[in-house]
């Protein structure tokens, strides 16, 4: 039965962890999730989790693997429960720029996922908002590990020190850094002490963004 205020995916992880636990008498692991509901990672699985727990439809316990309860009471949806979907654009490097087959520049991509972000989880989000799953671990430091994905928010300006998708017009190549302005060139710096920052010229570099959220892969 379709529940009010839940979308497709959420519906369907959620009947998905009613009929496993109905059938094996103990819930499913994240994993398990993702792989019936063909989700692209657990990460994705862990927010749309969240959102349901938000919801009052299950209790988690994230100590354990299989900690997820359906609540009994809970099947009555309760009215008003929305939330914001981004689309994850693709892959952002987190070390060396790497190119970017087949796109001009982020906004041309296809969705190769979409979040469903809880309402109010970063505030004000506007409809030009996109995430990047991270490869590399040179912003490891500002707590943004390989697999993660970032939050992206177009922007007019960025302050030194922003953490932004920097895109390398003539390479066409991209990545994630902190961007910091030195006279006429821009440095590009990662936030990993075995890294070494990346020098650019100002007019060979455009700002994709700022990243305004993190969420974080639980493989």
């Amino acid at each position: 039965m379709a529940r009010k205020g839940l979308n497709p995916r959420q519906q369907q992880i959620l009947e998905f962890i009613q009929n496993f636990d109905e059938e094996r008498s103990y819930p499913p692991t994240i994993r398990d999730i993702q792989q019936a509901c063909n989700i692209s990672s657990t990460s994705v699985v862990d927010y749309n989790l969240h959102i349901l727990e938000r919801g009052g439809y299950i209790r988690r316990d994230r100590e354990v693997s299989r900690g997820i309860e359906v609540l009994g009471d809970s099947r009555d949806v309760r009215a008003g429960m929305t939330g914001t979907r981004v689309p994850v654009l693709g892959y952002i490097a987190a070390g060396e720029p790497v190119p970017v087959p087949g796109q001009d520049y982020w906004g041309a991509a296809e969705p190769l996922d979409v979040l469903d972000l809880p309402e109010g989880f970063l505030g004000k989000i506007n409809k030009d908002t996109y995430a990047l799953r991270v490869k590399g671990t040179s912003m490891i430091d500002a707590l943004v590990d390989d697999g993660d994905v970032v939050i992206v928010q177009p922007v007019d300006s960025v302050q030194d020190g922003d953490m932004v998708v920097a895109w390398l017009q003539i390479e066409k190549e991209a990545t994630l850094k902190r961007l910091y302005r030195e006279g006429d060139r821009i440095r590009l710096q990662p936030a990993n002490s075995t890294m070494e920052p990346i020098y650019v010229s100002a007019d060979n570099l455009e700002v994709h963004g700022k990243v305004v959220g993190v969420l974080r892969s639980t493989v």
